[in-house]
């Protein structure tokens, strides 16, 4: 099976959806501070968006694996197990950074902000699923995944801030 991240790039309408409004730069996977997680497990950088912030994979392995999302402020967050889950919720939840209480209501508030400025945004997301053959699952239920993964799965990894030792702030709180 040819990897997501091929995918991405040899799908122009899907990679440009991720760049924007997904904020999802393939090109980005540099982050800004020397970091590693307190487990020890291997930390990749692979992706990042427009203010800073970077996606690294988490342990061994490929696509699989756990992704962890850094911002540039010093707030760090499990947001995917998996590429697939990531890039999903960026197509339904492209605003997903704002969804500290992962609430539909917030989460609609937020959609709307976003159709003012593009108004074609759902058929867009759904051409760039459709190149990258995924299902999509609906707002809440993604919503409600990003929760879990957060605030549960995404305990074991906490990012440090390697030259002080310090952790990152988790972006979301249970």
């Amino acid at each position: 099976m040819e990897s997501l991240i091929a995918a991405v790039r040899e799908q122009e309408e899907a990679a440009r959806f991720l760049a924007w409004p997904g904020d999802f730069d393939l090109d980005r996977g540099d982050h800004v501070e020397e970091v590693h997680l307190a487990s020890g497990a291997a930390l990749e950088g692979f992706a990042g968006d427009g203010a800073g912030g970077t996606y690294f994979f988490c342990g061994e392995g490929g696509e699989e694996r756990p992704i962890l999302y850094a911002d540039s402020e010093g707030g760090a967050a499990l947001v995917a197990i998996g590429l697939p889950e990531l890039v999903r919720l960026l197509l339904v939840v492209p605003w997903w950074r704002g969804c500290l209480a992962f609430t539909d209501e917030e989460s609609c508030e937020l959609e709307a902000e976003y159709l003012e400025d593009i108004p074609d945004l759902m058929a867009r997301r759904d051409r760039a699923a459709a190149a990258l053959g995924l299902g999509l699952p609906d707002q809440a239920d993604a919503l409600a995944r990003l929760r879990e993964v957060a605030t549960q799965s995404g305990e074991g990894f906490v990012l440090i801030f390697t030259p002080e030792g310090h952790p990152y702030e988790p972006l979301f709180t249970p």
